[in-house]
């Protein structure tokens, strides 16, 4: 009896061992299940077009959306990219494209085509700042000017707590961890790929 439970000890540690190795060798695998980025071709393309990270196009949009395009906030924010229909149309006619419908801005292409270019906007507004840009993406252009301009935020990540609102800190926040979470588990650089 004892030789069976010792034998059966073992074999149970093998296992475990085996388990805890493929495990570890597939930690980036189990990672980017965890941290997925959906619409690669799409985010690429875009992202190439405006010249822009999309790792970090990709971080706007699992912060904003989580990837559900069909998403709707409370403040009528609309999409992966949750554009304010104001806004959508606003950069369509900067765009010289047809303004998108509520339904349209449903569409992931349409989405990403306008949300990237809003991206692209706003990081020429703020001289290629990628702090101010994400916080303008959230709070206004408006706001983050008002915000340099009367020395209450000096435009940089590791002073972000300085922004007086928490929301904005907070997306800035979620962003970040996301950007640093893709660059670790799918490179820097412009592709995507696996």
């Amino acid at each position: 009896m004892k030789r069976k439970t010792k034998r059966g000890l073992f074999f149970l540690l093998l296992l475990i061992l085996v388990v805890g190795a493929v495990i570890f060798i597939n930690l980036t695998a189990i990672e980017r299940w965890i941290y997925p980025i959906q619409y690669k071709q799409e985010i690429e393309r875009y992202a190439s077009k405006y010249d822009l990270n999309p790792l970090l196009v990709a971080a706007i949009i699992r912060s904003e959306s989580n990837y559900k395009p069909h998403l709707v906030s409370d403040k009528g924010a609309i999409g992966l990219m949750q554009l304010m229909p104001e806004t959508a149309n606003w950069a369509a006619d900067k765009m010289g494209i047809v303004p998108p419908t509520a339904a349209q801005l449903h569409d992931v292409e349409t989405n990403i085509a306008i949300g990237t270019w809003y991206i692209d906007s706003l990081h020429k507004q703020f001289a290629g700042n990628d702090a101010m840009m994400i916080a303008a993406y959230n709070a206004g252009p408006t706001n983050v000017r008002k915000w340099q301009n009367e020395g209450v935020w000096d435009g940089r990540f590791d002073t972000s707590l300085d922004i007086p609102f928490g929301e904005t800190r907070h997306y800035m926040n979620r962003v970040q961890k996301f950007y640093t979470k893709y660059e670790t588990l799918y490179g820097t650089g412009l592709s995507l790929s696996d």
